[in-house]
């Protein structure tokens, strides 16, 4: 079984951390639910299996939103953590 990554896994940190790089990045930040949710969405229609995401946002509701998108939508929730109030996730199309 999967471990997910949910709100209460995500870490906080005070500087960048070490990350591979990903094949793209979105900037969600200033925007408010739907609005981070439906950009991912379209986002990761347009890649292909396997590639990588970035995302950054300012809305807490996505720990929760992107989380569940990737689990009920087959993507992997690599990892996501708190970077002076901007949330980092990175994800893989499944």
């Amino acid at each position: 079984m999967r471990r997910g990554i949910g709100p209460a896994n995500i870490r906080a940190s005070t500087m960048s951390e070490s990350q591979p790089p990903t094949d793209d990045c979105l900037d969600t930040q200033g925007l408010v639910c739907p609005e981070p949710l439906m950009l991912l969405r379209n986002r990761v229609r347009e890649m292909r299996s396997g590639e990588t995401l970035h995302v950054v946002a300012t809305d807490p509701t996505t720990q929760r939103d992107f989380n569940n998108f990737c689990r009920f939508m087959g993507h992997e929730l690599l990892a996501a953590h708190i970077v002076d109030g901007v949330y980092h996730y990175r994800l893989r199309k499944g």
